[in-house]
């Protein structure tokens, strides 16, 4: 029997777009359509009180934001870097390109072509999160995309040193400090002195996500982001600080981020309450995660494996973290999620930050029928056709003339026809 023994609130609550964002966000996309780099600019200033001479940062200028880090630093990103790279790349290898005769004379195939241009988004207002510059520009330039453009905000008062040089490595084409709205809209819509993109990239705030939203059919978009979420699969084999730790390490993300314990140990459920208040204690974003825990935060208490199976597919989450006997029953198992991290060595941090696969990841119940940012989400697959012969093209043409006229669409039929008549013997 499955007991809530923490309920959080209900989760339709998290997907509710406010009317003051949309409101918002569409008048500030009008405008910058309209005005292009004035509106960006002066939408810089409202926002970001960041006024720069040029808000693209300049060779000399990267490579002073890059100078600035302690060596360590440079050899960290590097490092995060490899992996992501390498795992990408392992990917890459995993997308073909395909051409079979599938009738004698008759040539079916597709080809995977890279995007043309990207733009990837960056947060860094609040916290610097340079990851996500290793997750967008990166994967974009391993698919093979030409053109990769990168924004982030200032971050207190400057460019931010690390987000710059993790966008640079990763191989960004033009780096903007713009933060916002404004970036994404620069972006997707283009200025005076900015090529549009086709695709864009990267997490946000809600007036980013609403952005991304509206502008979404413009442009690609790599996926509809709600707040971050994180679910905890466990037994005893842990113990509740491990647990606590976990859930509030990306509680952390926001005052509404859902984080769920799903565990048949009924003393790992007694405990959990008080270590999350004894990890709160020693968080520095403990009134961040400390709201979320407390509006959002759940206990499910489950009988069985089978049981905390059938709750997590149910539940979706973006985050599974499995820490049981077995992890690998889950995994054979479970089909609902965005990522898996499998066993207590590992955690989702280490996915966010340098393990290797992609962090930005479907939420609101999306991983039911998406998976995350991948290599993949920038190739775009085209299909192609080839007739080798009179006679392949006849008889395909004699089925399709029919069907066109079960369909009385006179042109398509004509289309048919007229090779028929043409080729026929």
């Amino acid at each position: 029997m499955i007991q809530h023994l923490k309920r959080g609130k209900p989760a339709d609550q998290l997907a509710q777009i406010d009317n003051n964002v949309r409101t918002t966000v569409e008048a500030i996309l009008a405008d910058i359509a309209a005005r292009g780099d004035q509106a960006v600019r002066e939408y810089s200033t409202k926002f970001d009180q960041w006024t720069p001479s040029s808000l693209r940062l300049s060779d000399e200028e990267i490579a002073a934001c890059i100078a600035s880090l302690p060596q360590q630093a440079i050899d960290d990103i590097r490092f995060a870097q490899a992996q992501i790279r390498r795992f990408a790349q392992i990917q890459l290898l995993s997308i073909r390109d395909v051409e079979v005769e599938t009738l004698p004379g008759v040539v079916l195939g597709h080809k995977n072509i890279p995007m043309q241009s990207v733009g990837c988004y960056v947060p860094g207002g609040k916290y610097p999160l340079l990851a996500s510059a290793h997750m967008g520009v990166l994967t974009a330039k391993v698919a093979g995309v030409k053109r990769v453009i990168a924004c982030a905000p200032p971050y207190q008062g400057k460019p931010a040193p690390a987000i710059v040089a993790a966008m640079a490595m990763a191989g960004a084409d033009e780096i903007y400090v713009v933060g916002g709205v404004q970036a994404v809209a620069m972006m997707a819509l283009g200025t005076e002195h900015v090529e549009p993109v086709d695709m864009l990239v990267g997490p946000g705030n809600a007036y980013v996500a609403e952005a991304k939203r509206q502008l979404y059919g413009r442009v690609g978009i790599d996926l509809f982001a709600g707040p971050t979420e994180t679910l905890v699969i466990c037994d005893d084999s842990v113990d509740a600080e491990l647990v606590a730790v976990d859930l509030l390490g990306q509680a952390e993300h926001g005052p509404n981020s859902p984080a769920i314990c799903l565990t048949t140990s009924k003393q790992l459920a007694a405990e959990l309450p008080a270590q999350i208040d004894n990890v709160l204690a020693r968080l520095s974003t403990r009134e961040v995660a400390g709201a979320a825990w407390r509006d959002y935060g759940q206990i499910i208490l489950c009988d069985s494996d089978e049981e905390m199976l059938a709750e997590a597919e149910r539940l979706c989450s973006e985050h599974v973290q499995v820490m049981t006997r077995d992890p690998a029953w889950f995994q054979q198992r479970m089909s609902n999620y965005g990522a898996l991290f499998l066993g207590h060595r590992t955690n989702v941090s280490y996915g966010d930050k340098v393990i290797g696969t992609n962090h930005t990841l479907p939420t609101n119940r999306a991983g039911r029928y998406t998976g995350g940012l991948w290599v993949g989400k920038f190739i775009k697959t085209h299909t192609y056709q080839r007739i080798l012969t009179d006679e392949a093209s006849v008889m395909i043409g004699e089925v399709c003339s029919r069907l066109c006229a079960l369909e009385h669409f006179a042109g398509h039929q004509e289309q048919a026809d007229i090779r028929v008549r043409r080729m026929k013997a």
